[in-house]
C-alpha cells in the first residue's frame, strides 16, 4: 500500500512538473526593446506582442494596428485577415474599422462599420454614428444616435460621442 501512495504521489509530482514547464512561457522583456534606436525598438515590442498573443482577436487587431498606423500596413492587414477569417464578433469588425478610419481609409472603415452593424448594440452604433458625423456624413450619423438613444437613453456615453463629434474632438479611448 506504501509503495502504490508513494508511487502515485511520485506520478502526480512529474505530471504537474511538466505541466508547469509546458505552461511556462519565455517572456521577452525590456531588453527587447531597451536602448534601440525607436524604429527597431517598437518593431521589437511587436515582435515580442505578437509572441504573446495567443491568438485572441482584440490583441492580433491591436497589434495591427500598431503595424498598419506605422507604415507597415501589409503586416497590419494580415494580421486582420487572420482574424476575419475565423468567425469574428461584430467587435471586431467594429476594432478594424476604427483603425482604418484612423488611417483616412474612408471606404474601407465604412466597409468594416456596415459588417459591425447590430441593432442591439447601442454602444457601437453611437461609436459609429460619431464617424459618420466627423466624415461629414451628418444624417446618417444622426440617424444612429437616434437609435442607440432610444435603445438606451440614459448612457452618458452616447451624449460624450455625439459631442466628440459635432466638436471635432478625437475619439476617446
Amino acid at each position: 500500500m506504501k509503495t502504490t501512495t508513494t508511487l502515485t504521489l511520485s506520478a502526480a509530482c512529474l505530471l504537474v512538473g511538466f505541466g508547469l514547464g509546458f505552461a511556462a512561457k519565455d517572456t521577452p522583456g525590456a531588453s527587447v526593446f531597451l536602448g534601440k534606436d525607436p524604429k527597431e525598438a517598437g518593431l521589437a515590442a511587436l515582435a515580442a506582442a505578437e509572441q504573446l498573443d495567443e491568438n485572441g482577436s482584440w490583441e492580433m487587431i491591436g497589434i495591427g494596428r500598431v503595424y498598419y498606423l506605422s507604415g507597415n500596413q501589409a503586416q497590419g492587414q494580415a494580421l486582420f485577415d487572420r482574424v476575419t477569417a475565423k468567425k469574428p464578433e461584430k467587435s471586431d469588425w467594429q476594432r478594424i474599422g476604427q483603425v482604418y478610419a484612423e488611417a483616412g481609409e474612408t471606404d474601407k472603415a465604412e466597409a468594416a462599420f456596415q459588417r459591425a452593424m447590430d441593432a442591439k448594440d447601442d454602444t457601437g452604433q453611437s461609436e459609429i454614428g460619431a464617424w459618420y458625423i466627423r466624415t461629414g456624413r451628418r444624417e446618417k450619423g444622426e440617424e444612429l444616435f437616434a437609435k442607440a438613444l432610444e435603445r438606451n437613453p440614459d448612457d452618458v456615453w452616447h451624449y460624450v460621442r455625439a459631442a466628440e463629434a459635432y466638436l471635432g474632438v478625437p475619439p476617446g479611448r
